[in-house]
């Protein structure tokens, strides 16, 4: 098994970008990204090489996630902060471009939680199915079936 810093080094950005999905904060993503690692060397004996690490750890991020909110007695909501557009668009299409993202964030908030979650671990986390699957206790046809239902909700929400 690799040692801690490796997992640390290997999946740290795997794990935030997932915690950055889930909380739209980049602040809070940090804050529970290092929470997961720590967690993760508590327990890392009960690891049983079951699932890639990654899925491992971003369960361990999910639960983090799931306590925050509990913690805090609120749901967060998806805030509108869009990440620059690196390249030559003009002004203009950086403004139609940010506005489809706009419009399709607050179509996403239309979704139920974990059908948002699937779209966002698929889109944004980059993660298969049968990832997504396993870090949401579900089957990877549930995830894919979840995925393919989600995005024809897009396209209905006005």
């Amino acid at each position: 098994m690799q040692d801690m810093e490796q997992i640390y080094e290997q999946y740290f950005e795997t794990v935030n970008k997932y915690l950055f999905c889930l909380t739209r904060n980049n602040d809070i993503a940090e804050e529970l990204t290092q929470e997961t690692f720590y967690k993760a060397v508590k327990k890392i004996d009960t690891y049983k090489g079951e699932c890639k690490i990654s899925v491992w750890l971003c369960q361990i991020a999910k639960n983090s996630w799931y306590d925050y909110c509990k913690k805090n007695k609120k749901v967060m909501r998806l805030e509108e902060e869009l990440l620059e557009i690196q390249s030559d668009e003009t002004t203009e299409e950086k403004v139609i471009s940010n506005d489809e993202k706009i419009s399709l964030y607050r179509k996403l908030q239309k979704l139920d939680e974990k059908t948002r979650e699937v779209i966002y671990l698929r889109i944004t986390g980059e993660l298969s199915f049968k990832e997504i699957g396993m870090i949401l206790n579900q089957t990877e046809n549930w995830a894919r079936v979840t995925f393919y239902r989600g995005k024809n909700q897009l396209k209905e929400v006005d």
